[in-house]
């Protein structure tokens, strides 16, 4: 079956929490799976690695997933208005898929996380744009005709989908979870209109 990637960095479990949301929102298309997969943290230690399976939560991702994928959904918490390290390693290492065109006119949305209302929300989505141009995805974001879009007093933005922790609560309010839904929903479908006609 096609599959959506739905690849995140969490440090904390609010981005998870959204990954996991916009998952529950591509499968509710019928003919679309959503494949959870994360990245391992980034260490400043020379010597220090990994287990090839991480102890909790999603598998790492592959190139292998990445080239596959019918669309991309991609999320990080903000450091400092920008993706985080980890997601960033990965990405610089995805230049073979570059060079292969491999997520050419494949659709991806993009979902983050922070700390406070004003912790650089948009910036971050717009970084997660950046390498998902170059690799020539065509990006959606949430439209107005989203209703929660106008009433959250939370998180959510036409950028993409995204949490603010209030007080370290990593849980997803209402209208941040309808919007990780919605916004699932639409990158299932438009993958599902873009597939080759070969798949």
């Amino acid at each position: 079956m096609p599959y959506v990637l739905v690849l995140y960095y969490s440090r904390h479990g609010a981005t998870a929490n959204l990954a996991r949301e916009i998952a529950r929102g591509i499968e509710k298309i019928s003919g679309m799976e959503a494949r959870l997969r994360t990245v391992p943290e980034v260490s400043t230690t020379c010597e220090a690695t990994t287990p090839v399976v991480p102890t909790a939560g999603a598998p790492y991702v592959t190139l292998d997933d990445f080239k596959h994928c019918q669309g991309v959904a991609l999320g990080s918490p903000t450091r400092f208005g920008n993706m985080a390290a980890p997601l960033k390693y990965f990405l610089d290492q995805t230049t073979e898929l570059w060079l292969q065109g491999a997520l050419v006119d494949k659709p991806a949305v993009v979902f983050t996380s922070t700390s406070s209302a004003h912790g650089g929300q948009e910036s971050t989505l717009l970084s997660m744009m950046i390498p998902l141009l170059h690799h020539g995805a065509c990006i959606l974001g949430i439209p107005y005709t989203e209703p929660a879009l106008t009433t959250t007093t939370s998180g959510g933005s036409p950028y993409g989908a995204s949490h603010f922790n209030i007080n370290k609560d990593t849980t997803l309010s209402k209208e941040e979870v309808m919007l990780c839904h919605a916004l699932g929903q639409r990158l299932a479908n438009t993958a599902l209109k873009l597939q080759p006609s070969s798949l």
